[in-house]
């Protein structure tokens, strides 16, 4: 049987993608949050899920840890076939085109890009360990139901829930989102399949927050109020040209799985 470890099987995605694994036969290995393995054992195709979000500037050093320091460790020490590590296309911040090889741009001075250089130090350390087999998975905003989330799209759930939404940023911002569904998938074929060192997650398409507020306000019948002046973002489109050409993947509309989304937050809340 194929052996696959997880690190970070915990997580949102770490999560999902241990479920599909083992739905798909596969012995996998999920080694708790301070566990070490026995580095006589052979880990088989690694999924490096361990990372930090919202709070990354008020934890630097976690997150250079999670980001760099625990994976170094183990490209350095321990007994693998493949390695995948889950990156984001955040590091694509402030850069004109978002094909894989494209070179990017970060500044140390700025503590936003805190959470980009360690991500991208992670990404280098791992494709150029001299370790076969060591790929990159840049994973975009992804959609799921996640209770212990505060990203943007659950708290506009939660807020649609609570019968009204205030959007605090312009209604044009827009940004790439893929279901996590999709992205599971991917992620899958990428870890044992892939050939290239770095993929892009995501679908390829930027939705805007008014999209968004449109389609939960059809599910849920909340009221949207908008803030006057409120500051626009805008991400650049995520180009998937590799993942469909290797994989033939072809995005599900993310607003589909809205009404799915919602009744898994109402079932949560009203526990």
């Amino acid at each position: 049987m194929i052996r696959c470890t997880v690190f970070g099987a915990s997580g949102f995605i770490g999560q999902a993608l241990t479920r599909a694994l083992v739905s798909a036969g596969y012995e996998v290995y999920t080694p708790g949050r301070d566990e070490r393995p026995d580095p006589a054992l052979d880990l088989g195709h690694v999924f490096y899920c361990i990372g930090m979000t919202a709070d990354f500037r008020s934890r630097p050093f976690d997150t250079v840890r999670a980001h760099v320091s625990l994976l170094s460790n183990l490209l350095e020490h321990y007994r693998f076939q493949s390695m995948l590590y889950l990156s984001s296309t955040r590091v694509y911040a402030g850069a004109d085109f978002t094909d894989e090889g494209v070179p990017l741009i970060v500044n140390p001075n700025d503590s936003s890009d805190l959470y980009n250089l360690s991500k991208l130090t992670g990404e280098a350390i791992c494709l150029h360990s001299g370790r076969p087999n060591c790929r990159v998975a840049r994973l975009s905003n992804v959609v799921g139901f996640d209770p212990h989330t505060h990203n943007f799209y659950a708290a506009l759930v939660r807020e649609a829930l609570s019968g009204g939404i205030l959007l605090q940023s312009a209604s044009s911002s827009e940004k790439d989102y893929i279901l996590l569904s999709d992205a599971v998938k991917l992620l899958v074929h990428i870890g044992l399949q892939g050939h290239a060192p770095i993929y892009n997650v995501a679908s390829g398409v930027n939705l805007t927050h008014e999209r968004w507020c449109d389609a939960l306000s059809r599910v849920t019948g909340c009221t949207v109020g908008f803030t006057p002046n409120a500051r626009e973002y805008r991400f650049p489109l995520i180009d998937i040209g590799r993942i469909r050409r290797e994989f033939g993947f072809t995005p599900v509309p993310v607003l589909e799985g809205v009404p799915d989304l919602v009744e898994e937050f109402r079932k949560y809340l009203n526990q």
